[in-house]
């Protein structure tokens, strides 16, 4: 049974196998699409669709931190556009797809690996932009994420977040349940799979090499980037475009949020 010490290391390796096996979100850009950001052709994502018109802007000379959002898909792009990127993942593999990109394609990309809660080695300030896609289920806090958000964004800067809708975690996945077109309420938010799924059901995942999940409410995915400073500026909700889940036929799976830093204040 993992602690909430080693579930870290746990994902860390779940993400390596996915990066050496290719997966969805370890699939790196291709030359031209990094030859059409450099001709200003080009996006990036937050949810399977395209992100909200007037979000992001023109990224020339900006400071952004990939956080959280390694695999050589995003950062590179950004890069290609003219941004000044740091890309910071859990996973040493998936990194290494942005590395790959940026030698390949001759950009300039910083990469640094650590916990998307501890962002120390970053001074006060020090980014303009943090694009942060759908990843901050595989940590059981996430306060720390927006206030290490708050901190290392200059005072005027802004956060592209997304997370999944909390709904799609109360529901008991035993496929009959599916199979009868039911929604079998089972967990309460937040949801662990560390303290709320069964042991055996757990080790087996485990011994899949799966990450393990955390589901957060929206008081700490909304409510908890307010209290760290931001103001809400943009929201978005999206449907899963391949349903999972019983439930994510019925309501958007994806929800991204534009949030924007409050100046800081003066002592």
């Amino acid at each position: 049974m993992p602690s909430s010490d080693n579930f870290l290391r746990h994902n860390q390796q779940a993400w390596d196998a996915q990066a050496v096996q290719n997966s969805p979100w370890s699939q790196p850009v291709d030359s031209a699409t990094i030859a059409a950001a450099r001709a200003g052709q080009w996006q990036i994502h937050l949810t399977p669709g395209s992100l909200p018109a007037g979000w992001l802007g023109d990224v020339q000379g900006k400071r952004i931190l990939c956080l959280a959002g390694a695999g050589g898909q995003q950062a590179p792009v950004l890069a290609a556009a003219g941004a000044h990127v740091t890309v910071f993942d859990l996973s040493e593999q998936q990194l290494a797809k942005d590395r790959m990109v940026g030698e390949r394609d001759g950009l300039h990309l910083a990469t640094v690996q650590g916990d998307m809660r501890d962002l120390r080695r970053f001074a006060d300030a020090s980014f303009d932009l943090i694009v942060h896609p759908v990843s901050n289920q595989y940590v059981p806090d996430i306060a720390p994420v927006w206030r290490e958000c708050a901190r290392v964004l200059a005072d005027g800067g802004v956060l592209l977040s997304s997370f999944f809708n909390p709904a799609v975690f109360i529901g008991d996945r035993d496929p009959q349940w599916a199979k009868q077109g039911l929604i079998r309420p089972r967990f309460v938010l937040p949801y662990s799979d560390v303290e709320d799924m069964p042991a055996d059901a757990l080790a087996a995942r485990m011994d899949r090499g799966e990450a393990l999940i955390f589901g957060h409410g929206l008081d700490s995915q909304i409510g908890g980037q307010l209290a760290a400073g931001f103001v809400l500026a943009g929201y978005h909700e999206e449907m899963h475009p391949h349903p999972r889940f019983e439930i994510e036929k019925y309501l958007p799976s994806f929800i991204a949020t534009r949030a924007v830093r409050l100046a800081r204040a003066i002592a």
